[in-house]
């Protein structure tokens, strides 16, 4: 109760904050996309991953809070590089538990609505590993900021309940193929992964590769025809700052 407590006070206090993890397009080498991944600045812990706090934030009601300000912080910052020349798309994560709520959805349009800029600038990676409850309406209303121009993503592909299913339930754009596949150098784990890039471009959806550590990775998911990549290879989750300045010199 300590942390959900101090976590309360930090989202008033600013003491989250965005860290971005570049997306590279593999064809042109270019930094084309951010994923913005909460970080906690804690006064006496320092600084602390979302494993730390997530959790707690669902258990506790804090998530829909934390959600909101993360589109917030992403949709700030890719604007300001945005209007640097810098063009740029941000992600961010939303669980199944934020979607069946409409206060995400409500919010996301409401930006589109008030700010000039290209609602494509924005993506929501799905990441939790299981059902909606109300599928319909989740889909419903994703389709309608779909067809403003979202980015909707299923983060994880191919672990957990990231597979056909959640393909079937949301009108996705993107699909991120889960890091356990990307690194798997078994003959089994390439079958699998040619499999699931098909899938994807079959329903014309963009694919990701996650996890990306190596050069043989790299060159794997590129001769699959993945458009992008993210991983330590390609850089690891970095201040805004840091990720404006990547930006500027790979523009």
């Amino acid at each position: 109760m300590n942390l959900v407590d101090d976590l309360a006070r930090a989202l008033a206090h600013g003491e989250i904050v965005p860290f971005f993890q570049p997306q590279l397009e593999l064809n042109s080498g270019r930094v084309v996309a951010g994923e913005a991944l909460a970080r906690w600045q804690h006064p006496e812990r320092g600084l602390l991953e979302p494993e730390s706090f997530i959790q707690a934030a669902e258990d506790h009601g804090l998530i829909d809070e934390l959600g909101i300000f993360m589109v917030d912080e992403a949709w700030k910052y890719a604007a300001g590089w945005i209007g640097r020349g810098l063009p740029v798309q941000v992600s961010v994560n939303a669980s199944a538990t934020q979607l069946e709520s409409t206060g995400l959805t409500d919010h996301i349009a409401h930006l589109f609505d008030r700010y000039d800029l290209p609602a494509q600038t924005l993506t929501i990676e799905i990441t939790e590993t299981k059902a909606f409850v109300d599928a319909v309406g989740v889909s419903s209303r994703l389709r309608v900021l779909r067809e403003r121009g979202l980015g909707i993503s299923v983060d994880d592909f191919g672990a957990g309940y990231s597979t056909q299913e959640r393909l079937d339930e949301v009108p996705a754009t993107e699909l991120k193929i889960d890091v356990t596949l990307v690194q798997d150098e078994t003959d089994d784990g390439y079958r699998e992964l040619i499999r699931i890039v098909e899938l994807a471009h079959e329903r014309g959806l963009r694919v990701v590769a996650e996890g990306v550590e190596d050069e043989s990775q790299r060159r794997r998911v590129e001769i699959l025809r993945c458009q992008r990549a993210q991983g330590y290879l390609l850089g690891r989750p970095m201040p805004a700052a840091e990720f404006g300045d990547l930006l500027a010199a790979r523009r």
